[in-house]
């Protein structure tokens, strides 16, 4: 058997891996993710729209001497079945070429290590010229003149890459302004919650920073950890003696997050789309909101969202793709996440359900009433019971009618399609209203003025007590009766 050695062609591979289909946010990830395995905790991305536009990454990592960086760009750099560093968040040695080419024609990167500077430049028309791997290496002369080289110039290390010929950024746009506006925005959007537990500074991890034009990112933690509950303890899966950790949390309802909340969990749309895993390697967001067929989404599972860490010694068994943006849990996984996943549900249903039946329970004076009917519907009705109501119907006889039919008629006009529709579509319902404590004392005295000549004062504040809404706010109204103020 005979063997022939025959590359590929330069201008045809690199022309085609530009197809990978990379967005500009998982480009850029890709980018960050080198500056933290060179151990970087300040990376500044400064672009610029007009004239020769461009996107420069700087970082103040380890940096590379010139062998190390011409070896860093060569395609295929990293077997990806070798052992790595347990911080290194690459794998196939093609990220940074396919993702940089896959935005730009023209990929320069410059490092600084040991007071040295070194350049190389992949321009995809020079090697169309030479039709070859023409790799360009750079002189300082070369390099002075480029975007972002003084800010590495005057640092002790990192290294710098720049986009230039930004031909497939502004792909689909009239202009290149349009698309800097645009996409720069989703990208922001995107590291934001890809690296948050970097930019957190999570135990364990070295504080990140990252700017974008001077200006530094906010996190955007996808469980709002500070607010939602942990639902169970970490649960550990070990498979071929590495551990995967499992820690499920329950959101706050929505009526208990403030805007920017909402906003940080993904949108009002993004609350039921993005329940489900969120599946980290090395503690880097690689695939999230989704329960990998292990069950459906649904409105009573919305607020369940589990972190799933998994070490990169496990990418294979996972089916990490070049971008890092799709991973597949192995079936021995699946199996154990299917025993947890009851609980998860169970947990975030009861999330959910607790406040039903707290609006209709037993326990005291609800404005409500849910009847279950012999047909096997629900109906619901207003409590004739409640104090106010029971107070005009019992002392007005003249203006029972009146007051029944008016009634009636607010029940049997109460708007259900609408309401189910905007509580599917995680609407937040402005007319559920937390009192401040000062507001419900007032609203009770209010009542009692008014009411008080159809019912004994210290009568009605009894029953009042026991119904919603002052039957939350127990202490501030005893509290008032303790200072006098109801007499």
């Amino acid at each position: 058997m005979k063997s022939q050695y025959l590359p590929p062609n330069a201008p045809t591979l690199m022309e085609s891996t530009r197809a990978i289909g990379y967005s500009a946010e998982a480009a850029i990830a890709d980018i960050i993710d080198n500056s933290i395995s060179a151990m970087a905790n300040n990376i500044e991305i400064d672009f610029f729209p007009k004239g020769n536009p461009f996107i420069a990454i700087l970082d103040n990592g380890n940096g590379m001497l010139q062998d190390d960086l011409i070896a860093a760009m060569q395609y295929g750099s990293r077997n990806p079945r070798e052992e790595r560093e347990s911080t290194d968040l690459g794998r196939y040695g093609l990220g940074m070429k396919t993702a940089s080419l896959s935005q730009c024609r023209r990929l320069t990167v410059i490092s600084k290590m040991n007071e040295t500077i070194s350049g190389c430049q992949w321009d995809l028309d020079y090697i169309r010229e030479k039709n070859d791997w023409s790799l360009q290496i750079l002189d300082y002369d070369d390099m002075q003149l480029l975007p972002g080289f003084d800010k590495l110039n005057y640092s002790e290390q990192g290294t710098l890459v720049l986009w230039q010929d930004l031909d497939k950024f502004r792909t689909g746009y009239a202009d290149i302004d349009t698309a800097f506006r645009e996409k720069i925005g989703a990208v922001k959007e995107h590291l934001a919650l890809v690296f948050h537990r970097y930019l957190n500074g999570e135990s364990g991890l070295k504080k990140l920073t990252i700017k974008f034009n001077s200006v530094p990112l906010t996190p955007k933690d996808p469980f709002l950890t500070k607010k939602s509950i942990q639902l169970m303890d970490t649960e550990v899966i070990r498979v071929m003696e590495q551990e995967i950790q499992i820690k499920p949390y329950i959101l706050p309802h929505i009526s208990k997050l403030t805007n920017d909340e909402i906003e940080e969990l993904g949108g009002k749309e993004g609350l039921r789309r993005q329940q489900g895993f969120y599946v980290y390697r090395n503690k880097r967001l690689l695939i999230w909101g989704t329960w990998f067929r292990l069950m459906r989404q649904g409105d009573l599972s919305k607020m369940a969202r589990v972190m799933v860490d998994i070490p990169n010694s496990l990418d294979e068994l996972w089916t990490l793709d070049i971008k890092k943006s799709t991973a597949i849990p192995p079936e021995e996984v699946k199996r154990n996440l299917n025993t947890i996943i009851g609980k998860i549900a169970e947990g975030s249903r009861r999330q959910i359900t607790h406040r039903a039946k707290k609006e209709v329970g037993d326990d005291g004076i609800h404005l409500w009433n849910r009847e279950k009917l012999r047909s096997g519907g629900i109906q619901y009705t207003i409590n004739r019971d409640y104090p106010i109501i029971g107070i005009l119907l019992n002392r007005h006889p003249d203006l029972h009618v009146n007051i029944e039919l008016i009634l009636k008629q607010i029940e049997s006009q109460l708007p259900l399609n609408s309401l189910y529709i905007d509580l599917t579509n995680d609407e937040k319902i402005e007319n559920e209203v937390d009192y401040q404590d000062t507001k419900i004392v007032d609203l009770l005295k209010t009542i009692l003025d008014t009411y008080n000549i159809l019912e004994s004062r210290p009568s009605l504040l009894a029953r009042l007590k026991i119904a919603e809404p002052f039957s939350n706010y127990d202490v501030a109204i005893n509290k008032a009766i303790e200072r006098g103020e109801f007499l």
